[in-house]
């Protein structure tokens, strides 16, 4: 998820804001840099990535039950459905104040699940670089800069 986040960064002209890695969902708070941008491709490289590994890690490890549940059977194709149907919940922020709360909510999602007691506990999340941590494994963007 680290290397889609900055491959889409990069690629696309995203900043990035904050992230949590959850054991079973993501959080993203990103802003387009380009006046004109499509959510949707957004989204594809940000998941495409991860899915596409994810696969390829099933099947090099011979978890067949989880390829099975993870595959969608339609009529007259098969695909495999890493992530939940959809394009996700997206919103848009347009107050500085709203950015810092939605950072703060991103970064205790693992201390909401009891996984730790601080946000910085976290390694899969940003709040070590909000922090000022030097452990972690990518940077952010300034808000609004």
């Amino acid at each position: 998820m680290i290397a889609a986040l900055e491959e889409t960064r990069r690629k696309l002209d995203v900043s990035l804001w904050a992230y949590v890695i959850m054991p079973e969902h993501v959080h993203v708070l990103l802003h387009p840099r380009r006046a004109e941008y499509e959510m949707r491709l957004i989204l594809v490289a940000l998941k495409r990535p991860v899915s596409d590994v994810a696969k390829r890690h099933l099947e090099v490890t011979g978890k067949t039950d989880w390829l099975d549940r993870l595959r969608v059977k339609y009529p007259t194709r098969e695909v495999f459905r890493f992530w939940q149907p959809g394009g996700g919940f997206d919103r848009n922020i347009f107050r500085e104040k709203t950015v810092a709360s939605v950072i703060e909510y991103i970064h205790e999602n693992p201390v909401r699940r009891g996984l730790v007691k601080n946000p910085t506990d976290w390694e899969w999340s940003s709040a070590r670089f909000w922090d000022g941590s030097s452990n972690r494994p990518i940077r952010m963007d300034e808000p609004f800069v």
